[in-house]
């Protein structure tokens, strides 16, 4: 397990207690010598509605994969990942996180054997790189505002603002930053389930479209209430807390609930998983961003490989600008670590953040600050 130093805190309406950046670090090893990273920004306050999906913490996810997860895999074929989760999941159900870290600890080591980077073990690369959506923590609105600055003079182009614990907040933040940042930088907010009502949603939602937001995500608990909301907003409504399965995707397609989703590699459980959820829905006419519980350079790199893979991944997405200390790069823009376990920073350049060319993840792990920042 490991613990960053973060630039600031940073809270959402359903996780106000719980820091970032406390997450579980897994290496696997072959027999062949070749090792593989994975990463599980588990949170135990991170889940669906009505108990449908529960949270996890390193705590767990080094339990589940030291005590279930590893002594199954051990002696199979890492390079055959579709059969491996058919193993993690006959001994142990749920725990996508554990399995996530697994999952691409696996195509981290599948692409160093092959020499390919990860992105082309999920079908090739769509882009080269992603559009970084810098996010505003729950803050005071002064505050709010001269991070969004700072982010947008060093190259931001989307803000996306935590919302969802006040409404009124909510609304004085959204217009005071379209004002200031002017129409040209793009705005999306996220209120993590927490407006009480689907009126509140709308009444808020609907105040919203005057400052030009471009998505509104999860202002309400459920698929059901999404569908209420999106059926009396003109935003276009994503899920999130929604949508952590290729099932959930079917169903809030079917409910009419929402016209995008965040896309995770952790929540369905890796990567093999995430590309099947947002393949069925982009066969369904959903699209995507990429998702994330602020990861750091291994989970981060995992992330960029699924967007640069995804034909339908094309929303401003919250990718941090993975950066060591004294690196060059952003001090603010997509930074919420003021350092990091890998060696080198990611690139980031015209709004977004280059996607990693090495084989595998394409990064490598820098063991002294492993041990530096182990907790």
């Amino acid at each position: 397990m490991v613990g960053l130093p973060s630039r600031r805190e940073h809270t959402w309406a359903s996780k106000m207690t719980t820091p970032i950046g406390h997450h579980a670090i897994v290496r696997v090893d072959t027999d062949e010598g070749i090792s593989g990273w994975g990463e599980a920004p588990a949170i135990a306050t991170w889940g669906g509605s009505s108990m449908r999906y529960y949270g996890e913490t390193p705590e767990t996810v080094r339990h589940i994969v030291c005590e279930y997860l590893i002594p199954r895999l051990t002696g199979a074929d890492p390079m055959h990942i579709g059969p491996a989760h058919g193993l993690m999941d006959g001994v142990v159900k749920g725990h996508p996180y554990a399995k996530a870290a697994i999952d691409v600890a696996l195509h981290d080591i599948t692409g160093r054997a092959l020499d390919v980077p990860v992105y082309v073990l999920l079908g090739g690369a769509q882009r080269d790189r992603v559009e970084v959506a810098h996010s505003l923590g729950i803050m005071e609105v002064d505050r709010c505002i001269a991070e969004a600055e700072q982010a947008v003079a060093e190259g931001a182009t989307t803000i996306k603002c935590k919302t969802g614990l006040d409404a009124h907040r909510d609304l004085e933040l959204v217009h005071r930053l379209r004002d200031t940042v002017g129409p040209e930088v793009a705005i999306r907010v996220d209120a993590n389930e927490g407006y009480k009502t689907v009126d509140e949603a709308v009444s808020v939602g609907r105040a919203h479209e005057h400052d030009d937001i471009f998505v509104y995500e999860q202002p309400v608990a459920g698929a059901r209430a999404l569908a209420q909301v999106a059926a009396r907003v003109t935003t276009p409504i994503m899920a999130d807390e929604s949508a952590w399965t290729a099932e959930d995707i079917v169903e809030l397609a079917e409910l009419g609930a929402a016209a995008c989703f965040s896309c995770y590699v952790t929540k369905p459980g890796g990567l093999y998983h995430a590309r099947r959820q947002a393949e069925i829905a982009a066969t369904l006419g959903l699209y995507c961003d990429i998702g994330g519980s602020i990861e750091m350079g291994i989970g981060n790199a995992a992330n960029l490989h699924l967007g640069a893979a995804l034909c339908n991944a094309v929303l401003p997405s919250v990718c941090p600008v993975t950066k060591p200390l004294g690196e060059p790069g952003p001090e603010v823009a997509g930074i919420y670590y003021t350092d990091d376990i890998v060696c080198d920073s990611f690139v980031f350049t015209g709004g977004c953040v280059l996607v990693p060319q090495g084989p595998g993840l394409g990064v490598e792990v820098d063991q002294e600050k492993l041990e530096h920042y182990a907790l």
